[in-house]
């Protein structure tokens, strides 16, 4: 089930995919970002575990999803009072990775900055 081929360079590559996304640097490191706000990145902080990456989440649905795969996803007391979570990469499937970077975007969007779902092409 897990994604042992599943690295950083994959999340990029999949995030890349959705419309508006950019990589952008954040906080020093490596990252997603939709209209400037994160979307993912490499975690800076040394409560992550290695191969992890956070990801904006609201926290009603990172609790949804800490409960429904443990092994997967995880927080840490740094990112705890944050809108994120973290993934451990070795753990996730690509379809997973796919869906959890869609509901990021989605809740980055829902902040205001994007009027259109992922799964729609850039059209205008």
């Amino acid at each position: 089930m897990g994604g042992a081929s599943i690295g950083m360079d994959s999340v990029f590559e999949v995030g890349l995919k959705l419309p508006d996304v950019k990589d952008s640097p954040y906080y020093g490191a490596r990252a997603l970002k939709l209209h400037g706000q994160m979307l993912a990145c490499t975690p800076v902080n040394k409560s992550a575990e290695v191969n992890s990456v956070v990801v904006a989440m609201s926290t009603e649905r990172r609790a949804a999803l800490l409960k429904k795969s443990p092994m997967i996803y995880y927080v840490t007391d740094h990112y705890a009072p944050h809108a994120t979570m973290l993934i451990r990469l070795s753990k996730i499937s690509r379809v997973e990775l796919e869906q959890t970077l869609r509901m990021a975007w989605e809740f980055v969007a829902s902040k205001g900055t994007v009027p259109r779902s992922p799964g729609k092409a850039k059209r205008r």
